[in-house]
C-alpha cells in the first residue's frame, strides 16, 4: 500500500511538457501565394482558379501572386484600357481582295475606325462579333457616320485573302470594311502591338478598338455590346477635335 502512495504521488510531480507549448515552439510556415485570374477584356471579373470570363467566355490569365490574407486588388480599368497611335505599327498587311497595304497609312492614319479581331473557321464568337460590325456598319451609315470598319484575322496562315472575301460576303461587308490578313509574323506582330496577341487562337478577344486618329483618342468596348451602343461610342470619337 506504501508503494502505491508513493507510485501515485511521482507520478503527480513528474512534469508533463504542455502540448500548446510544444505547438507554439514550431514554426509557422508562410502563407501561400495564391494566383489570381482575370479577364483580359474584362478586368473587373475575377478569380482564384482558371476558367472563363461568364461575360465573354475568354480564358482567365494569371495576374498577380499574392499571399492568402491579402485581397487581390483589381486591375484599374484605366489602366488596361490606355492606348495610343503612335503603338500601331505600319505593318505591311493584305486585304481580302489581295491588295497589298501598310497597316497605319492605309486603315487608320487621320480616320475614325473601329478594329475588331476575328478568324474564319471560328465556330464560336466570330459569327457574332461580325454580324454586330455588319449592323454597326449599317447604323452608323443611316447616322452619317464615316467610320472605317477592320476586322483582322488571327489566323492568318489559314485566313488567305480568298478566305477573308468570301467570309465577308457571307456578312454581306460593305466597301468601307477592310478584312485583314498577311505573313504570320508580320499579323503576330501587328497584333502584338495592338495588345491582343494570343497563343491560342480560341483566346483571342472579343474587344473591340475604337479610334479617332486625328486627335488620338482610343476607347475599347465588348464587341457583341447592342451596336446602337457601339455606334454611339464611334460617335463619340468621331467628335473629338
Amino acid at each position: 500500500m506504501l508503494l502505491k502512495v508513493i507510485a501515485i504521488t511521482l507520478f503527480l510531480f513528474i512534469p508533463i511538457p504542455s502540448v500548446s507549448r510544444a505547438q507554439s515552439t514550431r514554426k509557422r510556415k508562410p502563407a501561400a501565394a495564391r494566383v489570381v485570374y482575370a479577364c483580359p477584356m474584362h478586368p473587373d471579373v475575377t478569380s482564384t482558379k482558371p476558367g472563363r470570363c461568364p461575360k465573354c467566355g475568354m480564358t482567365l490569365r494569371p495576374v498577380k501572386a499574392e499571399p492568402s490574407p491579402t485581397p487581390s486588388p483589381t486591375p484599374p480599368a484605366d489602366a488596361a484600357l490606355t492606348f495610343s497611335s503612335a503603338k500601331i505599327p505600319n505593318t505591311r498587311i493584305v486585304d481580302q481582295n489581295g491588295k497589298q497595304l501598310n497597316f497605319y497609312d492605309d486603315l487608320i492614319k487621320g480616320k475614325t475606325v473601329a478594329v475588331n479581331f476575328i478568324f474564319t473557321t471560328c465556330t464560336t464568337v466570330c459569327p457574332p462579333l461580325t454580324a454586330t460590325f455588319r449592323k454597326v456598319q449599317q447604323t452608323a451609315s443611316e447616322r452619317g457616320l464615316d467610320v472605317k470598319l477592320v476586322s483582322v484575322s488571327v489566323d492568318p496562315v489559314v485566313d488567305t485573302p480568298e478566305r477573308l472575301r468570301a467570309f465577308a460576303e457571307k456578312f454581306n461587308a460593305g466597301q468601307s470594311w477592310t478584312f485583314v490578313t498577311g505573313e504570320k509574323g508580320e499579323i503576330d506582330s501587328l497584333l502584338q502591338s495592338l495588345g491582343v496577341a494570343v497563343t491560342n487562337k480560341n483566346d483571342h478577344t472579343p474587344m473591340i478598338l475604337i479610334g479617332n486618329d486625328s486627335v488620338d483618342y482610343w476607347t475599347r468596348a465588348y464587341g457583341l455590346s447592342p451596336p446602337s451602343r457601339l455606334v454611339d461610342l464611334i460617335a463619340e470619337a468621331a467628335s473629338r477635335k
